[in-house]
């Protein structure tokens, strides 16, 4: 018999806009995360005070943002025009409040929904507002969303504009970090859209001038473009273009200044403009993978109240340029049909190297096809979610779930079967997984994609992934790569990375392959147990502790218990992205290291080596004195 509950008035309540903030944050800053990933929720927080001062830029106010964050505390200052000294308090706390839904003040704007700055607010332990306006200046302190201190209006001689300064709150964002290489790839994001914009961060500024061609030519400086830049403007569109020699394809998208990192209906709209126009141009039908293939572009685009189909706005969902206006669909054909035809026509070089480019990848897809298919037999044969792989059961069961769980979703890629099996006893079988490699995989430096159907084990591993077509069905969030911190382990650390980045960069760009970092030692007494990622850590529980202590080295992951992986996998695990910021580019990366042995590696290895010796030499002389003492 079902238990009986009462429902009345009494069960009905109304939360305040900070109280659902806090309750739901998904619902405003999307995914929360401890800052390991380049979506996680403070680099969302962050997005959301730099939006506000860019739309002043957009709007003829302020040239200049002085950003800076020190110990996970972000100071966020523009020159616009300054929040309206009486709404400075209600722009920052009182929901549904703001100037964007004046759509004469901001029309193309990147924030429509006055939510923003409040979400920040609520999700802050400190947060600070202050306006600079006409001579005057307002302040006010928040802790959580709750007003701690309205500061009287004073009289100031700092120019116009805001000054925001906020602390995440570590209740809802545990443990959190800010990681430069992420903070940076947003910055220049922002300077490549808005040119003549300058972004002081840190002491460094950000300056563009040539827009989405500047982007493209520091993210291929020193890579083999088979084409110049192709850069095409029109008034409230930009786009850029060229093929490279890299697999898969390599696209950007921005909508109002904003990065649309899982792009949306202009992406879409656009690489259907290539095909079209490219075609029309050379009037053959090509397939389309062969025109994609290798190509990086970008494509930038300016609307009216913009739809996105979620709060953080990384994926577009405009079909037209403003509500009831013309089709963005049409908008993107028209410009590019016109203007790279019409680039084409003067630039016949170009376009023999862009047939040929077209050509080549037509051929390498017709001599795989055979291959490939006996290689995707060969991976049902291996039974493949039975002895490489431990699925999980998000994907086994394949139910649809919330979003913030398919975020959760990993896959450890371990080596030998005592790590594989320690992993897989103590894992969440909800959504984790993890494939067991059979010894170090194959070098793929100088390969072509031929060899990933030729190999077992690395054509095993493309379809645990599902990223053979590229990695838009790739069935988890994070690819974790979980090798012993020995010179085997960082061996085949090397080897992995090597033939993500060889074929599928995307994972890698897009911030889906992260290492496992698990500890290197375990110190305890009778009473407490420390485990420790570093020497300094080693030395401080040996402190702590003040006694004799047990020490154990791991020399590999296959010593570590089950019941002590829970304690690095779950809760309180600890991953190191992989970043590949402005300043990577995958040639010279995979060149480096994993090409013929050079003067420059010798002596990184061999400075290193001297360092790390030096280091030995001091930990072993401090652990003598603690022991002594």
């Amino acid at each position: 018999m079902a238990t009986q509950h009462n429902y009345t008035e009494e069960n009905i309540r109304s939360l305040d806009w900070k109280e659902h903030i806090r309750l739901r944050p998904g619902m405003y800053i999307g995914k929360l995360g401890d800052g390991s990933s380049v979506d996680d929720g403070i680099y969302i927080l962050l997005k959301e005070v730099i939006d506000n001062c860019i739309d002043e830029f957009v709007m003829g106010y302020g040239k200049e943002i002085d950003l800076e964050i020190r110990e996970g505390k972000v100071v966020v200052r523009d020159y616009g025009r300054g929040i309206p000294l009486g709404k400075v308090i209600d722009c920052v706390s009182q929901i549904n409040t703001g100037g964007k839904y004046d759509s004469k003040a901001f029309k193309k704007s990147v924030g429509l929904n006055g939510v923003g700055t409040k979400a920040v607010n609520a999700l802050s332990s400190y947060f600070k507002v202050q306006s600079f306006r006409d001579g005057k200046s307002k302040m006010a302190e928040f802790t959580r969303g709750e007003l701690q201190k309205d500061y009287k209006l004073i009289d100031s001689k700092d120019t116009n504009g805001t000054l925001i300064e906020f602390i995440p709150d570590e209740k809802v964002f545990p443990k959190y970090r800010f990681i430069h290489e992420f903070v940076e790839s947003r910055i220049w994001n922002y300077a490549y859209l808005n040119s003549g914009l300058r972004i002081h961060y840190n002491g460094k500024t950000y300056f563009s001038k040539n827009g989405l061609k500047d982007m493209l030519e520091r993210r291929t400086d020193g890579e083999t473009l088979v084409y110049p830049i192709i850069h095409l403007r029109g008034e409230d569109i930009e786009v850029v273009l060229t093929h490279g020699q890299q697999y898969g394809e390599q696209y950007y998208s921005f909508v109002n200044g904003q990065y649309t990192s899982q792009g949306g209906t202009h992406l879409n709209y656009y690489r259907e403009a290539i095909v079209k126009t490219i075609r029309d141009f050379y009037k053959k039908d090509f397939d389309v993978k062969d025109i994609h293939t290798s190509i990086i572009g970008a494509v930038s685009v300016r609307i009216e109240e913009p739809v996105f189909e979620s709060q953080t706005k990384t994926k577009l969902g405009s079909t037209t340029v403003a509500p009831e206006g013309a089709s963005l669909r049409s908008l993107i054909a028209d410009f590019v049909g016109k203007e790279l035809d019409i680039y084409l026509h003067r630039n016949p070089d170009v376009a023999k190297e862009l047939l040929a480019k077209i050509l080549q990848s037509e051929r390498e897809r017709k001599e795989i096809a055979g291959i490939k298919k006996l290689a995707n037999q060969r991976a049902k044969k291996a039974n493949l979610h039975n002895k490489k792989l431990r699925d999980c059961r998000y994907h086994l069961t394949d139910v649809k779930l919330k979003e913030e769980i398919r975020n959760n979703t990993m896959i450890f890629i371990t080596e030998g079967d005592s790590a594989s099996g320690s992993i897989t006893k103590s894992r969440s079988v909800e959504t984790q997984a993890v494939f067991s490699l059979r010894g170090k995989p194959l070098n793929c430096f100088g390969l072509t994609k031929k060899i990933v159907y030729e190999n077992e084990e690395l054509n095993l591993l493309q379809h645990a992934l599902d990223i053979e077509d590229g990695i838009e069905n790739l069935r988890f969030a994070k690819v974790i790569i979980s090798t012993d911190a020995d010179v085997d382990g960082m061996h085949i650390r090397l080897l992995l990375l090597t033939f993500f980045l060889q074929f599928f960069p995307d994972l890698v760009r897009n911030g889906h392959l992260f290492i496992l970092d698990t500890p290197l030692f375990r110190v305890r007494d009778k009473s407490q147990t420390f485990y420790c990622y570093s020497e300094k850590e080693k030395q401080d529980a040996i402190r702590s502790l003040r006694g004799k202590a047990e020490i154990t080295r791991f020399k590999g992951l296959g010593e570590i218990s089950p019941d002590e992986f829970k304690e690095f996998i779950g809760d309180n695990i600890r991953l190191e992205p992989v970043v590949m910021n402005q300043d990577s580019h995958v040639e010279k990366i995979l060149s480096y290291f994993m090409g013929k042995n050079t003067q420059e590696r010798q002596d990184f290895i061999i400075g290193n080596l001297r360092a790390d010796m030096e280091k030995i030499k001091v930990t072993e002389m401090e652990e003598m004195s603690l022991e002594t003492s």
